[in-house]
């Protein structure tokens, strides 16, 4: 596999970051809290967040899976879709992203 096709997918293994008062907090401490794949394991994460913030260096990844919820709509019961989480507790600069929200 040549190097750009694994950069792509590193930088596919982070879906969305996560900005809720608690990750607000958290960001305050060095720690980002990420939305990621289901599949990927911590090393894949941590090289997929070096990648995507330069600069920064990963000291710890914790994995928190968030289990399918039952919602009804009206008559019908379905679920909502399992979902991973990713804290990334970083040394560096803080990312701008999170700063002043």
């Amino acid at each position: 596999m040549s190097k750009a096709s694994q950069q792509s997918e590193l930088y596919n293994l982070l879906k969305r970051p996560i900005v809720t008062e608690k990750t607000t907090n958290l960001a305050s401490l060095g720690q980002y809290v990420f939305e990621v794949v289901k599949n990927a394991n911590k090393i894949q994460l941590a090289q997929a967040f070096e990648l995507a913030f330069p600069g920064r260096k990963v000291c710890a990844v914790r994995l928190i899976t968030v289990p399918a919820r039952t919602k009804r709509y009206g008559k019908r019961i379905g679920q909502t879709q399992e979902k991973r989480k990713a804290v990334f507790s970083i040394q560096g600069e803080p990312i701008e992203l999170f700063t002043g929200v």
